[in-house]
């Protein structure tokens, strides 16, 4: 398998997606970085990749329960099996420090999940 080349780790993880200007339903997220996240819907969205988007991300690993507010630009968008995955450029937005926060949280999670050569 070829390695990706990445500027920010991305991270595995679920949670709720909100972008009303996109769907008026929730995505769901599949994994996020320090500078992009992917998700996807389980039907087609229509994806301008010009405009940038206002997402809100409600993670399953956030330590409150307040969402992270994003905003963010289409880089790709792709259909298979009547969903529709979107991968996202993270833009600065108004929430850079919690998202900071929240993946330094990720980075000691998958730290922990590394398992002790005996």
């Amino acid at each position: 398998m070829e390695k990706e080349n990445r500027k920010s780790p991305r991270y595995e993880e679920i949670g709720r997606i909100f972008a009303p200007e996109l769907c008026t339903l929730p995505g769901i997220l599949d994994d996020i970085s320090a500078t992009g996240c992917k998700l996807h819907y389980s039907f087609p969205v229509v994806v301008d990749l010009e405009n940038e988007y206002e997402i809100k991300i409600q993670p399953l690993h956030n330590s409150d329960n307040n969402p992270l507010n994003l905003i963010c630009v289409p880089q790709w968008v792709k259909e298979q099996h009547d969903n529709t995955f979107i991968g996202f450029k993270i833009l600065y937005s108004p929430d850079a420090s919690r998202l900071n926060d929240f993946i330094q949280h990720l980075q000691n999670l998958s730290k922990n999940d590394i398992p002790d050569i005996i």
